[in-house]
């Protein structure tokens, strides 16, 4: 890559089907007058015509990050830019693909462009991964609901136990229904129980992932937090991608859309609701783990009582969900444990860790090793001398102690 100033500024406009590249030079003269390509057929062109003197530009789409792939050995640099953004700057009566191609190029010529972070291929596929969880559940949530409208319809009452669980089945389908609604409740209930162990198959790679690197060093830093879990863990991960992009934790606040607007303008000052402009699922899952730290915690709850006597529990929460994010911000810039911590409760979350996923991929290894080395990782490995785990004491030795063994059963 050439640290040359750029010396023409190149303009990608894409569709579903194809895709339109034009480019201006830095005093913003067309030098390259917009054309429509295939998929394939830029492919073939842009190696042969993008020199490493071109920066290029492109709107955020489902296919953006293949693109920036492609360009990005082939040019100075690739910029994906925010689509809401471009078109609050550069709105027209007129829009075309041509004109829209060369005034995405004269934005980008003159530093306009309001650009995307573009996330590493793990934040990628950890993205998907949980957006395809959360499709599937949503779709489950569907099937379950329809089956409730069932039993409210007929003034039906379910037997006790999980309303969708193997063993109801003989119990739906002999539900004296309508043909056409039995056959309707049958599918319903055979898609649930379908999605239910789909959404298992993911929430099992997500746990897998967790194990693995870059994910297996910060997820400890989220699960000793109260709310948060490993699968809870992995989804604010995915929408965080890297912590080092916040330059603080007011940036982060911002990019969740927890803080609260302002207008500020004249003598008129007033601040209002929170924004929730940017990912309006990290917001989700904070609000969540929220309500969670607020039943089982002290400290939080403590902070939520005084909240929402004050502001009403609706705000109080939201403002706690602001207060978590904050904490999420300092314990994985900083990686060092929350100075709330509870100790028991994070031992057994750890425990919990370990014992499903191995916290290691491939190894088979001692569970209080792996215990004690993510205990020291928190910094909080000498506050533990055992552990109450379903029912069973372990007692933490040494760390030598600990090591020995672990060398003892590797020799063996």
């Amino acid at each position: 890559m050439t640290t040359s100033a750029p010396t023409r500024f190149v303009a990608l406009d894409v569709h579903r089907q194809y895709l339109v590249v034009g480019a201006v030079n830095a005093s913003q003269q067309v030098v390259l007058s917009p054309r429509r390509f295939g998929f394939e057929s830029f492919q073939d062109w842009a190696p042969a015509h993008l020199t490493p003197l071109d920066t290029v530009v492109l709107e955020a789409t489902s296919n953006a990050w293949l693109l920036y792939d492609q360009l990005k050995p082939l040019v100075a640099d690739v910029i994906v830019a925010h689509p809401q953004a471009v078109k609050l700057i550069a709105a027209a009566r007129v829009k075309t693909d041509s004109r829209d191609t060369i005034k995405l190029a004269s934005l980008l010529a003159a530093n306009l462009i309001p650009a995307v972070w573009i996330p590493p291929q793990q934040v990628r596929e950890l993205r998907a991964l949980v957006a395809h969880r959360k499709r599937l559940v949503q779709q489950r949530t569907q099937a379950g609901n329809r089956l409730h409208a069932v039993l409210h319809r007929h003034n039906l009452v379910l037997p006790a136990g999980k309303p969708f669980a193997a063993h109801q089945r003989e119990w739906w389908l002999s539900l004296d229904l309508p043909t056409s609604e039995k056959l309707r409740s049958q599918q319903d209930l055979s898609l649930h129980q379908a999605l239910e162990e789909l959404v298992k198959e993911v929430e099992a790679e997500l746990g897998r992932l967790s194990t693995c690197d870059p994910w297996v060093k910060q997820v400890p830093f989220l699960v000793h937090l109260p709310g948060l879990g490993v699968l809870s863990a992995m989804r604010v991960l995915a929408a965080i991608g890297e912590i080092a992009r916040f330059p603080s934790a007011k940036h982060l606040v911002g990019y969740a859309g927890l803080g609260a607007s302002v207008h500020d303008s004249g003598e008129t000052h007033r601040g209002g609701h929170i924004t929730k402009e940017g990912r309006s699922d990290l917001r989700g899952i904070m609000v969540e783990a929220a309500w969670v730290a607020v039943e089982h915690h002290p400290h939080w709850k403590t902070q939520f009582e005084r909240l929402s006597a004050r502001i009403g529990k609706q705000k109080a929460i939201v403002a706690i969900a602001r207060k978590l994010l904050v904490t999420i911000w300092h314990v994985l810039s900083h990686q060092q444990a929350d100075s709330n911590v509870q100790i028991e409760a994070v031992t057994r979350k750890l425990l919990n860790w370990i014992a499903h996923t191995g916290a290691t991929p491939g190894k088979k290894r001692d569970r209080l090793l792996l215990l004690y080395e993510q205990l020291d990782r928190l910094g909080l490995s000498g506050e533990v001398e055992q552990v109450d785990y379903y029912g069973s004491t372990y007692r933490l030795s040494t760390r030598q102690q600990l090591l020995r063994v672990a060398q003892q059963r590797k020799a063996t």
